[in-house]
């Protein structure tokens, strides 16, 4: 991994500011007990579980978690103009979450983000930050060992592996900061949809550092679409600590379009991956590059991430 990126902070690229930026982590201290001190590493597994991330989501749900929002908006800097208020009438939109899980998974307001419509540019199918590969190797080492990120260890289906052996991949990494909803990178249908159990670990970068195996030992959702533009794309919804919940919100019986929502997590940082055929497509030039240095490149929904080849 880049030196520049110690396990101090997290530095990414953001694209639109052309800058690299020091990331806010939301439960920092907590991460780091989990993950990098001994008491932690024994008692792990009593967070990383799906039952403590459902109780803890349960509480994100309740009434009196909207007092959490207006300083998780202050802290965070959210730029919540960009948003669409709560269910609660309010003359602030800060005060218009019934709970701190309605506004988690708040929604921009029209107008705010476009897809690229160019057939052969992806739009950015979450609003993140990525890292992306033309083919995978083992001998890779951000964000995790390669032999983590294989189709295989991926979808955990070795027939549907075999479409996806040397084909592209990029991970997005949603924060607890981030926007919530996932989108489809084009228009298609789904071909199959399936869940694989797992743990809750984190996703946060210094959890990945010492724990590699992480995204392909958590809970995750698979659907595999059949796109207009890109072929046969996996899409990865996984799992990870204190997520309450992933919910598909476009039915699977259903074409979607690009840029149609597909789903949302409830409380917690999570990631999207996803896995291409082979010479179907490559992940966007800076994403290629700023990977390579070991960091990741903050993305805004709708924007370029991959092109046709």
């Amino acid at each position: 991994m880049d030196t520049s990126q110690n396990s101090s902070s997290i530095r990414f690229w953001h694209r639109a500011n052309k800058k690299i930026e020091t990331e806010l982590v939301y439960g920092d201290r907590f991460i780091r007990f989990l993950y990098d001190s001994s008491l932690g590493k024994l008692t792990g597994r009593v967070f990383a579980n799906k039952y403590f991330s459902q109780i803890y989501g349960h509480f994100q749900d309740q009434p009196a978690s909207h007092k959490k929002v207006r300083p998780f908006i202050q802290k965070f800097n959210i730029p919540i103009q960009e948003y669409e208020g709560g269910s609660h009438p309010a003359a602030n939109v800060e005060d218009s979450y019934l709970s701190f899980n309605e506004f988690f998974i708040r929604k921009f307001k029209p107008g705010q983000r476009s897809f690229v419509q160019n057939p052969k540019q992806m739009p950015a199918f979450a609003e993140a930050r990525y890292v992306g590969f033309k083919t995978i190797t083992e001998d890779l080492t951000f964000p995790v060992k390669g032999k983590h990120l294989t189709a295989q260890g991926m979808l955990a289906n070795p027939k549907l592996a075999k479409i996806f052996e040397g084909g592209p991949l990029m991970v997005a990494r949603l924060c607890p900061v981030d926007y919530h909803r996932y989108h489809y990178p084009d228009s298609g249908q789904v071909l199959e949809h399936y869940m694989i159990h797992g743990e809750y670990d984190s996703v946060n970068p210094l959890a990945l550092k010492l724990k590699s195996d992480i995204l392909i030992a958590n809970e995750r959702q698979v659907s595999i679409l059949e796109t207009e533009n890109f072929g046969r794309i996996a899409y990865i919804e996984v799992g990870a600590i204190c997520v309450g919940k992933i919910v598909q919100s476009h039915p699977w019986d259903q074409k979607f379009s690009r840029g149609d929502e597909k789903g949302y997590f409830l409380f917690g940082g999570s990631t999207v991956v996803i896995l291409g055929e082979k010479g179907a497509w490559a992940p966007s030039q800076d994403i290629l590059e700023n990977t390579a240095k070991g960091i990741e490149t903050y993305i805004k929904l709708g924007d370029e991430v991959a092109t046709r080849i």
